[in-house]
Formats: structure tokens, C-alpha cells, sequence
């Protein structure tokens, strides 16, 4: 048996034991790469005569030949046996639903959907947004807004106190969104048209209270201003915020600090549904602001002269007007993070708020 026999038979063994690609390729690489059996042997043509190389030739040529042929068939079988392992590794179950989209499976806080619709009813109103630090000092959170040192009106609020800092004075969490309202003031001349939405903090949790609560307040600050033009702007509002044609409203006298004269604001409504309130309709009243023509010792912590101007401010609990709108039951829902409980009352995140287009489509 000659060596181009013995190299041919030993070449086709290789091939037809190599287990995957990667191992018949090491085999053609062995046999006709640069340095492979097959092309060492073509190197040697060169020195041989005429007759040699003819006949020699024709047999190398024709081992190479049989060797690509071997490794380009067991190529195909070993391609083929990989992408059925693949197939059977791989199986789908068609029978199971099609995954949604992120941004149809994602859901947007109601509070954050709320927020979105407040600012888009104000903003077309000409109202700009206003925010301030959650750490407020005892003068902002306080004193600058008429509660004095000592004065029982600061007992309406139970108020999350800080250490005493180096010159005894303590920190608080702010208790109501108010504060800004002086910031505000002290920042720009007036006319001010602003909305403050934020976080505040009281020592207070059940069905409808948390310790960290949602506020909206507003605040008008003008030469002319007046309670008419503050009723107009809260209508206005409900109208637009509960989605109805007509809103009947009734002012009670109560008392704020911060403003005088002040007032309880009450909506007309159905409760005949359960959870879900029904406004412009019906006998009952609920209760869903305060507010009241800003009093004159707050114009002038802000650096107004009250005798030049005038305004009037309103605010509310954001999250409390999402369970009246929505029908949501329990205020502690809202910071459980119950994926369940965001699946059924979330938002799309796509579906933005606007006037034209619907508040909650």
C-alpha cells in the first residue's frame, strides 16, 4: 500500500470522526492548511522530472480532491445534526401569549398621573410650577406664614422635628407645601400665578392619612385680585380635573393662619355608587379644599406691601383627590409598591394628559 493510500485512509478516519465544526475544521487545517500532509506533498512537485511529476502529480491532486470532498459532506451532516439539537434545545410554546410591549406592560403612579393632569388644567390657565426643599426651617414652615411662636394654631399639624442644630434652632419636615408660597414671594414681584405640587409630612396614618402625603396649593399674588376670581379659578378647575359639564360649589367660613378671610370649599356629589363618587350631580357635598385671600402678615414676610397688593391661595391633598376621581378605597395602597394594585389603578405611559385629548383616556 503506497503513502498516498495510507494518508488518504488515515485523513477520511479524522473526518468522519470529527464531532462538530470546530474539530473538522482542525482536520482540514492538518491536512490542507499552509503547513497540512496534502500540501507538504504539493511542495514536493517542484523537484521532481517531467514523468514524476505527471503521474505523481494526478495523485496528489486527486487526494486533495477526495479530502475536500469528505470534509465539505461531513460539513453539511454536522451543520445539519447541530441545528436539529438547536431546534429541539430551542422549542417554543406556541400556545403561550404573546409578551407585551415595556410600554404596554409599564404603568405610571396615579399620584404622578394626578400631578400631570393638575399642571396641564393650570397651565392653560397661564399658571406657572413652583417647588421648594421638603426640609423646611421652623420661620418658613411657621413663622413666615403667620403661625407665631408658641401660637396654638401650630398644634393643627403634628410635625416631624429635627435635632436642634448648633444654634439650638430645629429643622422640620415640611408640613404643608405652603412655604413655597414665601419663597416665591420673596424671589419675584408680583403678578405671580404659580402651583406647588409636593411632598409633605405629618405624624398621622390610617385609611386616608400617611405619614409622607401628597399637596397641590395655589397662589395668585396681583394688584386686583379678589374671591371671585378665586372661585372662578377653583370651578374651572373641578370642572376640568372631574371630567364634568357643572360643578355647584358652597364656600364655608373656617380659619388658616395663612389666610383671611379663609374657607372650607365643598363640591356637590353622588356617594350612591360606593367608592366611586359621581361630582356634578346629586344632593350630597364632600369636602376637597381650603382656601382664602392671602393674609396681609404673609405679604409681608414675602416683601409685599399689603397695602398694594393682594392674593389669594387654595391647596389640597393630591392623593385625596386621586381616590375620589378614581375610586381608590385606602390611601396606604398608594406606598405598599403591590404590583397588582399599580397593574389595576397605573397609567399608560404613553397616554400624556392634555385638555383637548382627555384628562384619563
Amino acid at each position: 500500500m503506497s503513502d498516498l493510500e495510507n494518508l488518504k485512509i488515515s485523513l477520511l478516519a479524522e473526518i468522519a470522526e470529527a464531532g462538530d465544526e470546530a474539530g473538522l475544521e482542525a482536520v482540514r487545517l492538518s491536512a490542507l492548511g499552509k503547513k497540512g500532509s496534502v500540501s507538504e506533498l504539493l511542495k514536493t512537485l517542484g523537484g521532481m522530472s517531467p514523468e514524476e511529476r505527471q503521474s505523481r502529480g494526478a495523485a496528489i491532486n486527486a487526494l486533495k480532491t477526495e479530502v475536500s470532498d469528505a470534509l465539505a459532506a461531513r460539513k453539511t451532516v454536522l451543520r445539519d445534526a447541530a441545528i436539529e439539537a438547536r431546534l429541539k434545545a430551542e422549542t417554543v410554546d406556541v400556545s403561550l401569549p404573546v409578551r407585551s410591549s415595556p410600554a404596554e406592560r409599564g404603568r405610571i403612579h396615579p399620584i404622578s398621573q394626578i400631578t400631570d393632569e393638575i399642571t396641564a388644567i393650570f397651565a392653560d390657565m397661564g399658571f406657572s410650577i413652583a417647588e421648594g426643599p421638603d426640609i423646611e426651617t421652623d420661620y418658613y414652615n411657621f413663622t413666615a406664614l403667620n403661625f407665631p411662636e408658641g401660637h396654638p394654631a401650630r398644634e393643627m399639624h403634628d410635625t416631624f422635628f429635627f435635632q436642634p442644630d448648633e444654634n439650638g434652632e430645629r429643622k422640620v419636615l415640611r408640613t404643608h407645601t405652603s412655604p413655597v408660597q414665601v419663597r416665591t414671594m420673596e424671589a419675584q414681584k408680583p403678578p405671580i400665578r404659580i402651583v406647588i405640587p409636593g411632598k409633605t409630612y405629618r405624624q398621622d396614618s390610617d385609611a386616608t392619612h400617611s405619614p409622607m402625603f401628597h399637596q397641590v396649593e395655589g397662589l395668585v399674588v396681583d394688584r386686583k385680585s379678589h374671591v371671585g376670581n378665586m372661585r372662578w379659578i377653583l370651578e374651572e378647575f373641578c370642572k376640568s380635573f372631574f371630567e364634568v359639564d357643572n360643578v355647584v360649589m358652597r364656600f364655608r367660613p373656617s380659619f388658616f393662619p395663612f389666610t383671611e378671610p379663609s374657607f372650607e370649599v365643598d363640591i356637590q356629589c353622588d356617594r350612591s355608587s360606593g367608592p366611586i363618587v359621581k361630582f356634578g350631580e346629586g344632593t350630597d357635598w364632600m369636602e376637597i379644599l381650603g382656601c382664602g385671600m392671602v393674609h396681609p402678615n404673609v405679604l409681608r414676610a414675602g416683601g409685599l406691601d399689603p397695602d398694594e397688593y393682594q392674593g389669594f391661595a387654595w391647596g389640597m391633598g393630591l392623593d385625596r383627590i386621586a381616590m375620589l376621581k378614581y375610586g381608590m378605597p385606602d390611601l396606604r395602597d398608594f406606598f405598599n409598591a403591590d404590583v397588582r394594585w399599580m397593574s389595576h389603578y397605573g397609567f399608560r405611559p404613553l397616554d400624556m394628559p392634555t385638555l383637548f385629548g382627555g384628562l384619563s383616556s
